[in-house]
């Protein structure tokens, strides 16, 4: 076999590489929108209301309405209220590792995955244009260089179809840029959120300082 059926081959082997990898870019990006919006409240207001009733209950000494409050909701901020109360023993130092081991591995840990997949394909998808282009420019140049009659505009059919490889590479790179963009906006919003209210809640653990003074 030599190069030039090898490069039409491999060329053709490009297109589904890149199909590939842009239903990977798909599919990790609805899965990492699907969990965000399982995640956050609707609207700000609606988490700081929530968190000033678990507040008032924590002040009240009311653990079994905090817990009855945030049971069964998918939520992050309900997930780490119950498990701030539930694990109240621990004290504020152990509460604030543990809430924060939650944080990084039960909340962040598989958008930052997925997130992750997306800047790939993002990088892949070019680089995958960019082989295909490659090679259909060799299988082009190797009909030149064959020694038969070559047509010019079946070469400029092997070109153009070569550049498709790379215009296809960069469909990918391009949307999947803005959206990865907005998706680290809305985590970023996410995690100050949660760090926030979280630090509220983890205050009200937080043993009173003993005072020095008196007579």
């Amino acid at each position: 076999m030599n190069a030039n059926k090898l490069a039409q081959m491999m060329e053709g082997g490009t297109y589904f590489f890149l199909v590939i990898n842009f239903l990977i870019g798909l599919y990790c990006v609805i899965l990492v929108q699907l969990r965000l919006r399982k995640l956050r409240f609707k609207k700000e207001a609606q988490q700081i209301e929530f968190l000033e009733t678990v507040l008032d209950h924590l002040r009240a000494g009311e653990y079994t309405q905090v817990e009855e409050l945030c049971e069964g909701d998918p939520r992050a901020m309900p997930s780490l209220v119950l498990a701030t109360v539930a694990n109240r023993k621990m004290g504020h130092e152990g509460l604030k590792q543990y809430v924060s081991e939650l944080l990084q591995r039960d909340i962040f840990g598989d958008i930052e995955s997925r997130v992750s997949w997306i800047a790939t394909t993002i990088r892949s998808g070019p680089l995958w244009g960019l082989f295909g282009t490659v090679l259909g420019m060799m299988a082009a140049f190797g009909e030149i260089g064959s020694g038969a009659k070559v047509e010019a505009h079946t070469i400029a059919d092997r070109i153009a179809v070569a550049l498709i490889c790379t215009a296809m590479g960069l469909a990918t790179a391009l949307p999947y840029g803005y959206l990865l963009a907005g998706i680290n906006i809305k985590v970023r919003s996410l995690q100050d959120g949660l760090t926030s209210g979280v630090m509220r809640v983890l205050e009200h653990f937080k043993p009173a300082k003993k005072s020095h003074g008196g007579r």
